[in-house]
């Protein structure tokens, strides 16, 4: 476990980068990162497996790249790409480069990443040729020409559109290195890494992310789920938000071990996946545990599964895990923070605490990583080393638009509302945040989804109903469902508002 800087006395004063290279220096040749066995399936180029020094040198090449485009320390790259190695190598190589990463969720299309993307003052894309049956390097190259900030796209994949900067070549052997490590004047640990969108009843909210805030959030997965040096690790959760990253890259990087990425979700790749790896640590979205377990494919008792539940209040309505392998827990309050807790031993998740959350729970010396409270409206605020300080670009907290809304002893609101138990000292989530719709990781502003269907065609109607294992789905009504969703689909609507107009099959495939 590479957690040498890592003092429960003085902090993280660490980077991400850092992890990395430390990894590296104990094991070049050990796999580093290893691609979807179908990753032909969804986006261009065979399955990439890659050690840690073929990894370092495609980071390098990654930063070389964009540093000869022309970009500034601290230039905003946005990436949006599929659960690849690609998303890894691009998110490391922003950093490397003394840049800050903005991914954005896959699903985004022309409307939601111009506006994203306009509010952070993006200067460069990075995507791919495609993912699925969506073209996003041409999502990419309209959102840019919408955007005169955005001077570059760059993309992984072929048959690419003229003036796309092309990035398959940092995986080839002989690239040209960065050309110097950056060195800041401030502590590095505690400059902005990353920028993550969370979405309030106002609409999307940047949020700017310290590698301290991003390496606190994972410390508290890793630490809960007690997993040793050089572990492999399969994740479905991309790295699109600060749950997937504190899920994802930060365990891997602070074990020094093999990530292996699942996209999708397809049963049968997981299923390989599954049968070939020695997982000791799997992630999850929690609504599919209980399904993979009756398959049988959850039933190796040395594997610790992490289940991330973005629908909180329904932890306290979770029947009692059944399977062999070992349970942590990851409650998700949006962009906020997250708790990581392994079940007790009923196999019950484990309640939120009020006041202070270390880890690992219970043991001496634990580790500090957020502090719970109930505000005097009853919702969750939190603080703490995970959680973010500031909204993104610096100076937003002072103007009108969305920002993060903390009180003046630095507690941030989460909007989602909670009981407390006064003799247990425990926090029930009750209700989710007003006005937001959650479908698997992506949150929606119920009424902005209303508009843009009333303007498409005010005969429309849009609900959002209850969805057991997605949080929500949507379902939409008009007399020509096929023209109304091709009518938002042509504004550069997220397909998740489109598909609610297509035949059922029709939709789950987009």
């Amino acid at each position: 476990m590479i957690l040498g800087e890592v003092s429960r006395a003085t902090g993280i004063a660490t980077t991400l980068d850092d992890l990395f290279r430390r990894a590296g220096v104990r094991h070049p040749n050990m796999p580093a990162l290893v691609d979807p066995p179908n990753r032909e399936s969804f986006t261009d180029g065979a399955p990439r497996v890659l050690s840690y020094a073929q990894a370092d040198r495609a980071i390098s090449a990654v930063a070389a790249r964009l540093r000869a485009l022309g970009l500034q320390t601290d230039a905003v790259i946005a990436i949006q790409l599929p659960n690849t190695v690609d998303s890894i190598i691009a998110f490391l190589g922003v950093l490397r480069a003394g840049m800050i990463a903005a991914p954005v969720p896959l699903l985004w299309r022309r409307r939601e990443l111009t506006d994203a993307l306009g509010r952070i003052g993006a200067k460069a894309i990075m995507t791919c040729a495609r993912a699925g049956s969506a073209d996003h390097a041409e999502i990419a190259m309209h959102t840019a020409a919408a955007l005169f900030p955005i001077r570059h796209v760059c993309s992984f994949g072929s048959a690419l559109p003229d003036g796309i900067v092309s990035l398959d070549d940092v995986f080839a052997t002989g690239v040209a290195d960065a050309a110097a490590t950056l060195i800041r004047s401030d502590p590095a640990a505690a400059h902005v890494a990353a920028v993550t969108f969370g979405v309030d009843g106002r609409g999307i909210v940047p949020v700017a992310r310290s590698h301290i805030e991003l390496i606190s959030g994972g410390l508290a997965v890793f630490l809960e789920s007690g997993l040793a040096p050089d572990a492999e690790f399969l994740s479905t959760i991309p790295i699109s938000t600060f749950a997937g990253m504190a899920l994802t890259v930060v365990p891997w990087l602070l074990s020094g071990g093999t990530l292996h990425l699942q996209h999708g979700f397809d049963p049968g790749a997981f299923s390989t996946q599954r049968n070939t790896i020695k997982c000791s640590m799997m992630t999850l979205p929690a609504p599919v545990l209980p399904v993979l377990s009756a398959a049988g494919l959850l039933d190796d008792a040395t594997c610790t599964l992490v289940a991330l539940c973005r629908t909180p209040e329904r932890l306290s309505v979770t029947k009692p895990w059944e399977g062999a392998a070992p349970v942590v827990d990851v409650a998700s309050f949006g962009e906020v923070g997250l708790v990581a807790a392994r079940r007790n031993e009923h196999a019950l998740p484990l309640p939120i605490p009020h006041g202070v959350i270390s880890a690992p729970r219970g043991a001496i010396g634990a580790m500090t990583v957020v502090e719970t409270a109930r505000s005097d409206a009853g919702i969750l605020t939190m603080r703490g080393p995970m959680v973010p300080a500031a909204p993104f670009p610096p100076g937003a907290e002072h103007s009108h638009a969305q920002r993060l809304s903390t009180d003046p002893a630095g507690y941030v609101d989460t909007g989602f509302a909670c009981r407390l138990d006064t003799q247990s000292q425990a926090l029930a989530i009750t209700v989710p945040p007003p006005g937001i719709v959650t479908i698997g990781g992506y949150s929606l502003r119920q009424a902005e989804v209303d508009s843009l269907v009333t303007k498409t065609d005010a005969e429309a109607t849009i609900v959002s109903l209850p969805d057991h294992n997605l949080g929500h789905r949507l379902g939409g009504t008009a007399e020509n469902r096929a023209a109304v969703a091709a009518d938002l689909e042509a504004q550069g609507v997220n397909p998740l508002i489109s598909g609610a107009f297509r035949p059922r099959g029709a939709a789950e495939a987009t």
